[in-house]
Parts: C-alpha cells; sequence; structure tokens
C-alpha cells in the first residue's frame, strides 16, 4: 500500500450529481461504494465532507446575510452530508462514526482528536462534520487540519476534474494540466486548488496533497494502490 492512512475531502458538489443542488442518490451511492473499496484494503480512511451543495457560507453577502452566519449555515449543511453518507456506507456495511465540530448531540459525537484516533484503530471510518467549528474558516481548511490531527499520510481532495490545471479546465480549452507542483507554486499563482490557509497548513506540516477526479470510478482505489493519478501538491 502506498499510504497507511488517508484523509478524503469530499465536496458538496461532488454529492449533487447533474441537478445542480442537493444529494444525487446514484452519486452519492458511487462514493460510498468507492470508499468501500478503499477500506477493504485495510487502509485506515477519514472523511471529511463539504456543504456546498446546500449552502456555502461566501455567498451569504450576497443575500443580504452576515458572513458569520453564513459560515454557520454552510457548517449544518456539511451534518447533512455526512449524515447521508454515513448512512449509505452502514448500508455497505462499514462501521462509521460522524464527529462534528458543532455540538449535536443527538446525530453525531462531538470532534474529540482521540476518540477519533481510537475510532479509526478500530477500523470505523471516520466522517467529520462542521468544518473547524469556526467562521471564516473552509472545509479544505478542516481537511487540512483534521489530517494533520489524525496523522494522516496524504489528503487526497476529490474534484469534478483530471486534477490542478494552471487555470479553470471547465472553462478554458488551452488550460494546461500539471502533475506536480508545489505548495508555494499553488500559493503564488493563486491556483484553485484549495484555500491558502489549508495549503499553508500542508506545507507547514509537509502533508502532501493529490487532487483527483472522483467521478472516474476507480480512482480512488488506484491513488491508494500507488498509482499516479491527478496532481500531486509537495515540497
Amino acid at each position: 500500500m502506498a499510504y497507511r492512512r488517508i484523509l478524503l475531502k469530499l465536496s458538496g458538489e461532488a454529492l449533487m450529481g447533474k441537478e445542480g443542488y442537493g444529494i444525487d442518490p446514484e452519486t452519492m451511492g458511487d462514493v460510498a461504494r468507492q470508499i468501500k473499496e478503499v477500506k477493504e484494503t485495510g487502509i485506515d480512511v477519514a472523511i471529511v465532507v463539504g456543504g456546498g451543495n446546500i449552502y456555502r457560507g461566501m455567498r451569504a453577502g450576497e443575500q443580504g446575510i452576515d458572513r458569520a452566519t453564513g459560515d454557520y449555515m454552510g457548517m449544518l449543511a456539511t451534518l447533512m452530508n455526512s449524515l447521508a453518507l454515513q448512512d449509505n456506507l452502514e448500508r455497505l456495511g462499514l462501521p462509521t462514526r460522524v464527529q462534528s465540530a458543532l455540538q449535536m448531540a443527538a446525530i453525531a459525537e462531538p470532534y474529540i482528536r482521540r476518540r477519533a484516533i481510537r475510532h479509526i484503530e478500530k477500523g470505523r471510518v471516520v466522517i467529520f462534520a462542521g468544518g473547524t467549528g469556526n467562521p471564516f474558516f473552509t472545509t479544505d481548511t478542516a481537511a487540512a487540519l483534521r489530517a494533520v490531527e489524525i496523522g494522516a499520510d496524504v489528503l487526497l481532495k476529490a474534484t469534478r476534474v483530471d486534477g490542478v490545471y494552471d487555470k479553470d479546465p471547465e472553462r478554458h480549452q488551452d488550460a494546461v494540466f500539471l502533475r506536480e507542483i508545489t505548495y508555494m507554486d499553488v500559493l503564488e499563482r493563486h491556483l484553485r486548488v484549495m484555500d491558502a490557509t489549508a495549503v499553508s497548513l500542508c506545507m507547514e506540516h509537509k502533508l502532501p496533497i493529490i487532487v483527483f477526479n472522483l467521478r472516474e470510478r476507480g480512482n480512488l482505489r488506484r491513488i491508494v494502490l500507488g498509482e499516479a493519478l491527478g496532481s500531486v501538491v509537495r515540497g
């Protein structure tokens, strides 16, 4: 195995399929099956889920909502996605736990680092919801933070494209694919890999980031088995 423990960052958009909003059952089911394939290899798996398919806090200002309030609304959206993912994984026979940075005792455990690591050591898939629990921080930053806290070997960023490009490949046909790039290049060129706080945190702790296309069946398993897919961000 290329890795012992991974943290998978799923954006909310990765769960909405072709509808453009909400949770697409077929897409969610496919994501769950890919995670099961990886878990069956014996690798430790933790997941951070975004909420952009339901609500994005950064759009709050456009709607006349205070940014902090909007960010908390976005955190609640991540809980909805996490519960949906948990249900799909458990129907496939995988033991899971949802831990939330926001206190939601009826539906999720509070985030406690040592408890999360213990769950992972027992073979459970841990889903981290609620972002960092603070406004003005994205779920990308939460993914980087949780990856460092649990001792993950790599942060896998699932996207709709094949990896990192010098510009948006969905808008520019001449976009150039970047197989490998440094943290500093991402920051200096303002590439839309993850937000600057997340990239800086990964750089400080020498945590590699692999950006890959989740929509191509089997990519997740191929990456954890060591195949060169997507784009790698490292020092």
